[in-house]
């Protein structure tokens, strides 16, 4: 039978939870470094820049050396990302998440040497340093070896150190935008209106489907988080496109809300063939001169067809109703998948259908 899942009645949501005042939010930060201590499974020489990356560090600290002449197994080259927030200050802590760059089989045990992460404009806002904490472990020889979850990745929890804030002033402007994360015409003017409502005052227009511009009266330009702060926990309805989305894996159909069909009549079976191939054997009879075992082969075909069933649904049903009759007449999940496809296909279906 097929799994249904019928989306309620789409409840009100918190501005903050659908939308954010344009210019807050994370940005990304990335760097190149090493991670040294690893137990014999970092790079090989084969990665000339590990090789290279390391004389770099060693120059950088007084000793001279030629990148040909170091062979070492216990470092690797890696790539740290992370997400820097908005408003944070220097001084404060972010996770980064690293990554071997190179062939390593493992970052267990190692330690990420101090390393700078920039950001698109080329500032280093951040500098990622400490002990890789990997969510697995690899274990065993040449013979045997047993592994859990990745071992080129891992996280270092608080591991970056802000130095560097992301400029953004919102004192004393006259007006703001919030963009919507999921753009729609209905939810903006919606979001404009409730604004204008709470406030009592005209200040805030939809000025297309992703975004609301939100005038700051001039007594309030001085006080612009709690006047941001008391717009984004108003709720609004949101609206989006109605979605029929079908997963044919595993036949979960998953219906949103206002989903309508025009009348349609709807037949269907299934016919399934099955051929079946018997082999007689012919022996010559006991103490005979001549003769022959022969086999010979006798196909036999069979032919199955279920009774259809005609159902015809009236234009005021709504989808979740047809699958539930469906459901009682005993389709398979495919056969709910097929069906579904066919009523969208006839321009009966007034959703859009969605197979993932």
């Amino acid at each position: 039978m097929a799994s249904l899942l019928l989306a309620g009645r789409c409840e009100a949501a918190r501005i903050k939870d659908i939308a954010f005042v344009e210019g807050v939010r994370p940005n990304q930060l990335v760097g190149y470094g090493l991670v040294v201590g690893l137990n014999g499974t970092g790079d090989k020489s084969s990665a000339t820049y590990t090789m290279q990356s390391i004389s770099n560090m060693l120059n950088r600290m007084g000793l001279k050396l030629d990148s040909n002449s170091i062979k070492v197994k216990n470092t690797a080259s890696v790539l740290i990302t992370a997400e820097l927030p908005s408003f944070i200050k220097p001084g404060a802590k972010i996770d980064v998440l690293v990554s071997s760059i190179g062939d390593a089989t493992s970052l267990q045990g190692g330690t990420l040497i101090s390393t700078p992460l920039k950001g698109p404009d080329g500032s280093v806002y951040a500098v990622a340093q400490g002990a890789i904490a990997l969510a697995g472990f690899s274990a065993g020889g040449q013979g045997a070896n047993v592994s859990k979850n990745h071992q080129t990745a891992g996280k270092i929890t608080d591991g970056a150190l802000i130095e560097k804030e992301v400029p953004l002033n919102l004192a004393g402007r006259d007006d703001f935008f919030i963009s919507l994360r999921s753009p729609d015409f209905t939810t903006a003017e919606r979001m404009a209106a409730a604004i204008n409502d709470s406030l009592k005052v005209d200040v805030a227009h939809a000025v297309d489907a992703g975004m609301v511009m939100v005038k700051v009266p001039e007594e309030r330009r001085k006080g612009m988080v709690e006047y941001i702060a008391s717009i984004e926990t108003l709720d609004v309805k949101p609206d989006n496109v109605t979605k029929v989305v079908i997963n044919e894996r595993t036949g979960t159909v998953v219906i949103g809300e206002n989903v309508r069909l025009s009348t349609v009549a709807i037949s269907h079976g299934d016919i399934s063939i099955e051929i079946k191939t018997q082999y007689y054997i012919s022996q010559p009879p006991p103490l005979s001169l001549k003769g022959e075992t022969v086999v010979v082969p006798v196909e036999k075909a069979t032919v199955k067809e279920e009774k259809s069933r005609l159902i015809l649904l009236p234009e005021t049903v709504t989808l979740g109703e047809v699958v539930r009759a469906l459901n009682l007449v005993g389709v398979t999940p495919r056969d709910l998948v097929a069906i579904l496809q066919a009523i969208k296909a006839a321009g009966a279906l007034q959703a859009e259908l969605e197979i993932i």
